[in-house]
């Protein structure tokens, strides 16, 4: 739905629904970038969702930024100083914390083969968004409008996505959930509106302009969003445990970048 709606804006902004004229290294890494974050990262995150429940998948979510440091550091030789590396271990440990409670009132605790499942799905989730961010950065050097960026970059995740779809032999199943689960259409749309559409947009302009560091910084305050929704909407029980080991694993990775 992002694909289809950034191709049609695309196009009326621009003259054309691709920017063809786009250099191919620029394809190449904004590409590479929708496939790993999105076909590949976000399908791990959702599955996530699904084992862990939203609160618990975001906060081992906020690792992500830990991994762009590291990631940065290896591959664009950005340098860590011996604070950053203490916000590291501050933000490791804060959700080690968390992530260790043995909660038996939650679902998610109850299989603990599903939970540690789930957790790994998490963390690719994280190492997806992080590698997602860092080839971003790669392809948006120049003058280069981030709306283009956004739609090789969606269009590029999309294509993973029906891709692995149609290998699975869900293309007809997809179709078939979508015209009939009126809600589930509804916040897929309301998903998109925000998601692909408004909040990675955003963001794009946000790693344009900034440091990869503050930029991921900023994108890892949702587990702090989600304690009040998390207990407000889904009912979930939030122990002084989990909110202490958010705030201690946000406040390390708030050390990481702005030291």
């Amino acid at each position: 739905m992002a694909a289809l709606a950034l191709l049609g804006v695309h196009w009326l902004f621009f003259g054309s629904p691709l920017p063809l004229n786009a250099a191919p290294d620029r394809w190449f890494w904004l590409g590479l970038s929708g496939v790993v974050g999105f076909s590949l990262g976000d399908a791990a995150l959702f599955q996530g969702f699904v084992m862990l429940g939203t609160r618990l998948t975001m906060l081992i979510f906020s690792l992500s930024p830990v991994i762009a440091a590291l990631t940065a550091w290896l591959f664009l030789g950005e340098i860590l100083n011996s604070l950053q590396i203490g916000g590291m271990i501050i933000t490791i440990s804060g959700i080690a914390w968390v992530v260790s409670e043995n909660n038996t009132n939650e679902e998610a605790y109850q299989d603990k083969s599903r939970y540690w499942l789930g957790l790994l799905f998490a963390l690719g989730g994280a190492v997806g968004q992080a590698l997602g961010v860092v080839t971003a950065k790669k392809g948006l050097w120049g003058n280069f409008p981030t709306l283009s960026a956004l739609v090789i970059r969606v269009v590029a995740g999309a294509g993973g996505v029906w891709i692995i779809t149609l290998l699975r032999g869900q293309g007809k199943e997809t179709f078939r959930q979508i015209t009939q689960n009126s809600a589930a259409l509804r916040f897929t749309l309301l998903g998109t509106l925000f998601g692909p559409l408004t909040a990675v947009g955003l963001s794009l302009v946000a790693i344009k302009y900034a440091s990869v560091g503050i930029a991921s910084t900023l994108m890892a305050l949702p587990p702090i969003f989600l304690l009040p929704i998390s207990y407000f909407m889904f009912k979930e029980r939030i122990s002084k445990r989990a909110i202490i080991g958010t705030v201690i694993a946000l406040l390390g990775v708030a050390i990481l970048f702005l030291v």
